[in-house]
Parts: C-alpha cells; sequence; structure tokens
C-alpha cells in the first residue's frame, strides 16, 4: 500500500554531513532513514522534507542555513530521476507510477525572521507546509517548551493569513498551546505533520482532547509521529502496537478520516521496533490492517491527506 509521509529531517543531516566535510549520497546512504531505497521498499509515494534550522545557529546566518537546506533538496534530492518536486497541490496529480513526490515545508518561522519578502520567496521556491515554530519563541510564535506560553503575535497572524492566501498548510506540531489555539482560528488549512495523543503520553509535544477535537470539528489533520518519547511515557523501546493505540484513540475521537502518518525519520535517535526507517513502512500497514478495513488504512496512509488539500 503506497504511503504519504508529512515529516522528516534529511535535509538537516545532509547539511551536517556536508558542514563536517562529509559526501552521503540520498540514495543508500545508511544514516539517511528516508534515502531512495527505503523510500521505494516501503512504498512512500510522497516524502514531505522540513527545513529545519537548529536554535543554536546565530539568527544573522538562518536564511543561509535555509537557502543552503533548499539547494540540497534541488541537489541532492532532485538528481535521482525518481523524485519529482511538488510545487503545487496539482503536481501530486501527475506523478507516474515508481515516481516519489518530494514536498518541501518549514519548520520554524525563525529562518524569515520579520522578512515577509524571504516567506514570499519560500512560496516560490515550493514550500507548501509551515510550522510557525520549533519548541522555542521566534517573532511569529511561542513554542512547546517556551515557559511564557505566548500565542501568536501579530506577525505570526499575518503569516497564517499568508499561507491561506498561497493554499499552504499551517502546521501546529511544536506550538505552544496558545499558538496553536491562535492558529486553528485563522488557519484555513491546519495540520499537525507530527504529532501523538497527550491522552496516552503527557508529553509537551503531543495534542490533549480537546485540541484534538477542536481540529477535527475544523477538518484539520494530525499525522501521527514515531518518536518513541512521544508514544510511550518513560520508555525509549516502544512496538507498533504502542503507535496504533494513538490512532485508536485518534479515532475515538472522530478522527478516521483525519489521520495520517508524519514518521520524523531523520529527526529522531530511538525508533519504533519493526519501524526503524522508511523501508519499514509495510510492517505498519500490515498491523493495521489487522484491527481496521483496508479502505479506512487507505485512508491512513495517504487518501485522508489527498482529501485534505487546500484548494
Amino acid at each position: 500500500m503506497k504511503v504519504i509521509d508529512t515529516h522528516c529531517d534529511a535535509l538537516l543531516k545532509l547539511q551536517l554531513a556536508k558542514h563536517h566535510k562529509r559526501l552521503i549520497s540520498f540514495d543508500d546512504a545508511e544514516e539517511i532513514e528516508t534515502n531512495v531505497k527505503r523510500l521505494e521498499k516501503g512504498n512512500v509515494f510522497v516524502q514531505f522534507f522540513a527545513i529545519f534550522i537548529h536554535p543554536d545557529v546565530p539568527s544573522n546566518l538562518k536564511w543561509q542555513y535555509a537557502l543552503e537546506q533548499i539547494d540540497l533538496f534541488y541537489t541532492e534530492i532532485l538528481k535521482y530521476p525518481q523524485m519529482k518536486h511538488i510545487k503545487t497541490w496539482e503536481d501530486l496529480d501527475h506523478l507516474k507510477e515508481g515516481e516519489i513526490g518530494a514536498v518541501l515545508t518549514l519548520e520554524g518561522a525563525d529562518v524569515f525572521g520579520n522578512d515577509l519578502m524571504k516567506l514570499r520567496h519560500l512560496y516560490r521556491l515550493g514550500v507548501l507546509s509551515i510550522g510557525m515554530t520549533w519548541n522555542y519563541a521566534n517573532l511569529c510564535a511561542d513554542g512547546a517548551n517556551e515557559i511564557r506560553g505566548g500565542g501568536l503575535t501579530l506577525l505570526g497572524k499575518e503569516v497564517v493569513q499568508l499561507n491561506n492566501e498561497h493554499k499552504v498548510f499551517t502546521d501546529v506540531s511544536h506550538a505552544s498551546e496558545k499558538s496553536f489555539w491562535d492558529m486553528l482560528e485563522l488557519a484555513d488549512y491546519p495540520i499537525a505533520s507530527h504529532s501523538n495523543a497527550r491522552h496516552l503520553c503527557d508529553h509537551v509535544r503531543n495534542l490533549n482532547d480537546e485540541q484534538i477535537q477542536a481540529m477535527f470539528a475544523k477538518d484539520g489533520l494530525i499525522h501521527v509521529v514515531y518518536n518513541p518519547p512521544f508514544i510511550k511515557e518513560n520508555s525509549n523501546e516502544t512496538s507498533i502496537a504502542d503507535l496504533l493505540k494513538h490512532i485508536d484513540h485518534l479515532c475515538s475521537l472522530g478522527g478516521a478520516s483525519n489521520i495520517g502518518f508524519g514518521s520524523d525519520f531523520d529527526g529522531i535517535s530511538t525508533y519504533v521496533t519493526n519501524l526503524e526507517n522508511a523501508s519499514k513502512y509495510q510492517n505498519l500497514i500490515n498491523e493495521l490492517l489487522k484491527y481496521y478495513s483496508e479502505e479506512t488504512v487507505k485512508g491512513f496512509a495517504y487518501q485522508n491527506f489527498l482529501n485534505h488539500l487546500p484548494e
């Protein structure tokens, strides 16, 4: 069964390798959990690639670092003929058998600061989903680990409106709770690209039931993440069965048509057993098919996302 995955950090890994004067191949490098060979084996037909700049990078260098990751996307990922850049949602309709759609996203508005010209450049380069924050504050919003717990700034609200105009998802993963509610109020296309249920794992990166129900009420998407600390409390050893509990819980809150996958591969350091990289995706699919109809599992794997594309 084919799969859409809305979050990975392969671009960061490629950039770090470059900075350490190492050449690694996106085709088959062991350290790249979403390399071409693994995407093909896992039957991933659309992979989202996040532009993420670590908070330790000085503010005056973040835009340059972002451009470097975008350049790596073009030169190291798109150089493989089966990797096809999805610059508009309509491009998904033109993917052929054996091709893999590659989507650029942004994780953290601190990349463009308060310069909306830079944001418009990102839209032109094909960024189709924007998360306002990583875990800390920037000029647009507070993140999940920011102790003051603030929400969107006036600038942040303007960015959400621009996302709406450009048919771009506004990603609530990593947001503070106040930022979440501010975004949900304004966003036409809300998504949690890689978040789980806080009811099952009380982690600041997960969504509580009120947030989940509000997302579903607005017909937003929630894509489960495979990072063990977000799946099972106080444990780095988790199973696919543990992950399925989050899917079950989301379904119990009315989200069967709004659930998807957002692995966080290449951004995590511990793994779900038998789901350690993109090549293992069919292990998850096969386990889901034991409990859900094929039509429902197709929804989780790709169809729910395709049914919620910005129009």
